[in-house]
């Protein structure tokens, strides 16, 4: 290959010589590097080149005169307008083709961007009209379009058979998985249409072997451009109305049993103010709406009964009390889990909800209004009820606060170093004030909102159960 090299920088010239002849050895042959077009005709005459390269960044260089004057005598010449950057490492190709000299004026006019470029180049023998390349572009839409619902109705047809959503037990899971369904088919139709028209584009659109030519260069369509924003808002505002009314479904309003839900690291209890109940598991009669009073003594955590579908984050304060409204539809057992990260044990934070026939759900009730006479017992069911559990073991393994096995009579040392005898009224005061005194090698992290919960009646059975733990 014979190569001429037009410009007027040194390192441009010099720089692409050495390059051509240590890459290619004997097959190219730098003939000469110009920079005028005087300079050019000589080699245009006698040498014969077959690929000019000339300087893009050389303002020196009158570009358009000597292309012309390259192509001027009808040979058949490869020219490739290029600039480098970063000293040579990096090499910038503006234009690359065959051409004749009867086609210089239409290939310049096309490289400086003249937007009537359509109007001015002559239709080029053997080149489709525009009435059939209309008709082309037609013919690959509907062919697009076809495959898009064909893939669409798969991936469809595909996810209903996947079990993504647990079985929906409430009243208030249905408008929700409603919405779900909805989204699931948008998201196909959307996948759809990306990677159809990607795949379709990259088999059919290909660059063919040997083929190098220049593709049409498009730089906007307005109308594409308003369709594919209008569209989309149009969907995204249907689906805010739908939800917005999915919403309002899930806190339709009905006669409701009231339950106090309260979380704290990392357990659950729930009261039933009407009744006098307090409990760790949630139990709710079946067809009926149950009104949850959400609150934390600690942490954010969050109420979440997947198959209920509803969730809400639980938030400590007083005034800081969220509302929850639950209509179960199905009998059984699940599963109460927090939704938001509490600390060490949140995965572990989980209570029982139990769904019951009404008539059961009652049976329960009056079971459970029966005090137990036995203060031990009672102790032991506020040590669950009130997550003791969660801090203090009663089987002698440490955990974040001291074991309650042996605790009773036992001696305590402080941070300070002092020490005393863990009695009936050290007990007492550090349930009721726990920051009070901190035994050497634990923290502070008893909240004090439990202790204010309890009577001192309760206090005392805690006690009496910490005693019975010898």
């Amino acid at each position: 290959m014979r190569v001429l090299i037009a410009s007027n920088h040194a390192l441009f010239g010099e720089g692409l010589r050495s390059l051509l002849q240590e890459r290619k050895g004997g097959d190219v042959e730098v003939i000469g590097v110009v920079s005028s077009v005087d300079e050019a005709v000589p080699y245009l005459e006698r040498q014969n080149p077959d690929l000019i390269l000339v300087d893009h960044d050389d303002e020196l260089l009158n570009r358009k005169e000597i292309l012309a004057r390259f192509l001027e005598a009808g040979k058949q010449l490869r020219v490739v307008v290029l600039s480098l950057h970063d000293g040579g490492q990096e090499a910038l190709v503006y234009d690359r083709r065959t051409m004749s000299g009867s086609q210089v004026d239409d290939w310049l006019k096309e490289w400086q961007g003249d937007s009537n470029q359509e109007n001015q180049i002559e239709k080029i023998p053997g080149k489709p009209d525009s009435d059939s390349t209309r008709r082309s572009g037609m013919k690959h839409f509907v062919i697009v379009g076809i495959l898009v619902v064909f893939v669409t109705a798969l991936l469809v047809f595909g996810l209903g058979q996947v079990r993504l959503l647990p079985d929906a037990a409430s009243a208030q899971a249905a408008p929700i998985d409603r919405m779900f369904r909805m989204e699931f088919m948008v998201i196909a139709f959307l996948f759809a249409l990306i990677i159809v028209f990607m795949l379709y584009s990259i088999v059919v659109f290909r660059r063919k072997k040997g083929d190098y030519s220049d593709a049409k260069h498009v730089e906007g369509n307005t109308r594409l451009e308003i369709i594919w924003t209008v569209i989309p808002l149009a969907v995204v505002i249907y689906f805010a109305y739908v939800g917005s009314i999915a919403l309002a479904d899930t806190q339709k309003i009905q006669e409701a049993m009231e339950v106090n839900v309260i979380g704290q690291q990392w357990s659950w209890r729930f009261e039933y103010p009407e009744y006098g109940i307090t409990t760790t598991e949630l139990r709710l009669p079946v067809d009926e709406q149950a009104l949850l009073h959400l609150s934390s003594v600690d942490v954010i955590h969050s109420f979440w009964v997947p198959e209920f579908r509803v969730k809400q984050d639980v938030l400590p304060g007083e005034d800081l009390v969220r509302d929850l409204r639950v209509t179960p539809t199905q009998v059984g057992d699940f599963t109460l889990r927090c939704a938001e990260l509490c600390g060490l044990q949140h995965t572990y934070m989980t209570a029982p909800v139990i769904v019951m026939e009404k008539t059961a759900f009652e049976d329960w009730l009056i079971s459970q209004a029966g005090d137990e006479a036995d203060p031990v017992a009672r102790g032991q069911n506020l040590y669950v009820t009130y997550g003791c559990q969660a801090c203090h073991s009663i089987d002698g393994s440490e955990g974040v606060g001291p074991t309650w096995t042996g605790l009773y009579g036992s001696e305590r040392v402080f941070d300070d170093g002092s020490t005393t005898v863990a009695d009936y009224e050290y007990l007492f005061e550090s349930i009721r004030n726990p920051g009070a005194n901190i035994v050497q090698g634990f923290g502070n992290i008893m909240p004090v909102n439990v202790a204010a919960e309890l009577t001192d009646q309760q206090i005392d059975d805690v006690i009496s159960f910490i005693e019975s733990l010898q």
